[in-house]
């Protein structure tokens, strides 16, 4: 299995800047894409970035010129750095990881990002 584990969120002022960690172990030589999901209090879970095992890379439009989505394979962990940060971003972000061993998705506890006006 795949655990995953984000580190990184709290509270920043509107303008601001975080950067998420999403730690990944178990059958973590699997994992092909990883990605990045955000859910806003009462809304559906939608999709912030995604990065390839190949490195091809897709922002929502949202995000796009204010977010980058990376990777560090040889510490299996993923990164969103996040900045430009408006209220609207405020939400729990979620790490996802897709094993291509097990044949399905695994997603992290979340960590709370809240951008104040």
């Amino acid at each position: 299995q795949v655990q995953l584990v984000e580190s990184g969120g709290g509270l920043v002022q509107a303008g601001g800047s975080l950067r998420l960690s999403c730690a990944a172990s178990g059958t973590i030589f699997s994992i092909n894409a990883m990605g990045w999901y955000r859910q806003a209090p009462g809304k559906q879970r939608e999709l912030v970035a995604t990065i390839t095992g190949g490195g091809s890379i897709n922002y929502a439009d949202s995000v796009k010129g204010r977010f980058t989505i990376s990777r560090d394979n040889a510490k299996n962990t993923g990164y969103l750095q996040m900045n430009s940060l408006k209220p609207e971003d405020t939400g729990v972000y979620y790490c996802n990881a897709y094993s291509t061993f097990y044949g399905k998705y695994y997603w992290g506890q979340g960590t709370q990002v809240t951008v104040s006006s």
